[in-house]
Formats: structure tokens, sequence, C-alpha cells
């Protein structure tokens, strides 16, 4: 009986130490490997980001073609919500309907530029923040934004805008109604 016991307790001991080293592999973070290991200067520094500053000021000054040109024809772009994308057709469309109803259009930003040496993002990127301001229906609008785009064989390939919608469409004199309880 003593044999069986011992044996129980042997076997739960063993049981409580494999599981605790499960539990703890588990739970140990995966480390995250280092900015230097992940990102590196852009050797095209310059180059890129003169595309990247021309196709936003030339959005904002009215040239479309020049816009365009700046754009690879796989170009996808994202934002300002996480469901917006948009070809590079259907980015210049867009433009072209701002041009309708905002005037007196002004961006200022300031720039850097990055390469990610591997994984889904790998490129040469470039990342802006500023401001961008308008008048539309009397009203002047100034806001916020941030982007960023990869440049590739010195094409725009994609790119994601974040600003508050939500801040224009009030500015504006749209009113949110909360839904029905």
């Amino acid at each position: 009986m003593k044999k069986t016991i011992r044996l129980s307790l042997l076997f739960a001991a063993l049981l409580l130490t494999v599981f605790a080293t499960r539990v703890q592999a588990q739970t140990t973070a995966a480390s995250q490997p280092r900015h230097k290991d992940m990102i590196v200067e852009n050797p095209d520094a310059d180059a890129d980001i003169k595309i990247v500053s021309d196709f936003l000021n030339s959005l904002v000054s009215g040239d479309l073609e020049k816009a365009k040109s700046l754009l690879s024809e796989e170009f996808k772009g994202y934002g300002p919500g996480p469901s917006d994308s948009s070809t590079a057709e259907q980015t210049i469309s867009y433009w072209n309907e701002i041009y309708k109803t905002q005037t007196n259009r002004n961006v200022y930003f300031v720039t850097t530029t990055f390469r990610v040496v591997s994984g889904n993002l790998k490129g040469d990127w470039v990342a802006l923040w500023g401001n961008y301001s308008f008048t539309q229906d009397g009203k002047n609008i100034s806001f916020p934004f941030q982007y960023t785009a990869r440049v590739t064989d010195g094409k725009i390939d994609t790119d994601q805008t974040y600003y508050d919608r939500l801040y224009i469409l009030e500015t504006l004199g749209y009113k949110v109604i909360p839904p029905e309880k």
C-alpha cells in the first residue's frame, strides 16, 4: 500500500511539474525583435520624401495628373477609417469631388523615412504628419493628419491616412444622433 501511495505521489508531483512548466511556457512573452533589427535607414530617403511630398502637394493644389503619375498601378490606399480603402482611380476621383466644395486648400507637414527590412511591411516608407485646412460653405476648417506611404520603384504603392472625420463633419454642421434605446 505504501508503495502505491508513493508511486501516486511521485506521479502527481511529475504531473504538477509538467503542468507548471507548460503554463509558464505559454505565458512567457515571445521576445520582440529589436528596432535596429527591423528598421534601417532608407538609402533613397531624399527621393522617396520628394515623391510623397509631391503627391500630397499635387492633390492639394489640384494637379491630379501629377498626383496620379506618382501612384503605382497596384496602388491601394487605406483610411481614415479601418474599413476605408481605395485604388488610384478612386483616390483621384475622390479628390476631383473635393475640388467642387473646398476652397483655400492648404497643407503643411514634416516628414521622416525608414526601411522595414522584413515581414509583410517590408519596404521603404515615408511618414509625415501635419495640418490640412480648407474653406467650405463659408467655414474655415483646419485639422491634423498623419500619412504614411510605401514607395517602390519611384511610385507610391500603398498608403495609410489618419484624421478625425467626425470633427470635420461637426464643424460643417452635421449632427450625430444617438441610436434609440
